[in-house]
């Protein structure tokens, strides 16, 4: 049985990889460690219902922050994923059966936690046909009956493989915020995310705002991985053609020697200078410091997105 606490066996496909030194954080990256009774309660709270985090299954820096707060982004349908992107912690291989009664008990976790807005991800489902797109769907079925006044935020894979009907599946269920991640640049996919395609996942976003003009679309992407700022300025540019509301950017961090090098730190003023930029390009709410990730601060977040929309229809 696989060990998913060490390295070689969480990525046995990055076993082949020379090592990449991982440098020293600068100091507005570092966050302090986890010790609050908030925090864990929270991590009791996930314990209890046999859930799995993207918290804790990517490495996030900000978990202690978010679980002292009683936030947790749930990662649906197993800790395995089926595809190896280099950036990522999650582990890799063959994931198991789907556990039917998953949506039953992150509903009930988030009634537990009292949570006002919710992020659900997961991993990728390639070995489904559907790509997990109706369990995802149930997930959002089961909060709105357990949770009626949570608003809810997916992240979701981007099924590559699937036919249209997968989407149509999840944006039928009427999540508050349809959230997908270009991740990077298209020129850096081939070493950063092999196993996607920049222009599907641009079109999947597209593709929910023409079935769903109301619903909020959000995507991000990590900088440091040896981007340059030309390159971030036309992807801001191609995510407006697709009508995306809402963009994040923060910096990535390498969680082995296995991983994708990070390519240098970017500083707090360029963060700034990409946030301005992208206001200017008619997003809605942007997110650009050190250590934004898709689901940090997502419920005040939302709040600013919905008053940010009303604003420009004058009804603000």
């Amino acid at each position: 049985m696989r060990d998913l606490k060490i390295p070689s066996e969480r990525h046995p496909e990055k076993a082949h990889r020379v090592d990449n030194a991982q440098p020293k954080k600068p100091d507005w990256i570092r966050v302090k460690a986890p010790v609050s009774a908030g925090y864990k309660q929270t991590r009791d709270i996930i314990r209890e219902q046999k859930l799995v985090t993207v918290c804790e299954e990517a490495g996030c820096p900000n978990v202690g922050e978010c679980w002292s707060a009683g936030h947790a982004t749930m990662m649906i349908m197993g800790e395995i994923c089926t595809r190896g992107c280099t950036f990522c912690n999650v582990a890799t291989g063959k994931p198991k059966a789907l556990d039917t009664f998953e949506p039953g008990r992150v509903a009930h976790a988030v009634a537990q936690l009292g949570l006002k807005h919710v992020v659900i991800t997961s991993v990728d489902r390639d070995d489904l046909d559907d790509g997990g797109a109706e369990h995802f769907a149930m997930t959002i079925r089961a909060i709105r009956h357990r949770a009626p006044d949570t608003t809810i935020e997916i992240l979701t894979p981007d099924f590559l493989k699937c036919d249209d009907s997968a989407l149509e599946k999840v944006v039928e269920a009427r999540p508050d915020v349809f959230n997908h991640n270009l991740e990077t640049v298209p020129g850096l996919y081939p070493s950063v995310r092999p196993g996607a395609r920049y222009f599907h996942s641009l079109r999947l976003l597209q593709k929910v705002k023409e079935l769903d003009p109301a619903m909020f679309t959000k995507s991000g992407i990590m900088v440091g991985l040896g981007e340059d700022r030309q390159a971030v300025g036309q992807v801001m540019d191609d995510m407006r053609a697709a009508d995306v509301d809402f963009l994040t950017i923060g910096q990535y961090l390498q969680p082995t020697p296995k991983h994708h090098v990070v390519d240098r730190f970017v500083t707090p003023d360029e963060f700034a200078a990409y946030e301005n930029a992208a206001y200017g390009k008619g997003f809605l709410m942007v997110s650009a410091t050190p250590l934004t990730r898709s689901s940090y601060h997502a419920g005040d977040d939302f709040a600013q997105l919905r008053s940010a929309r009303l604003a420009k229809l004058g009804r603000g």
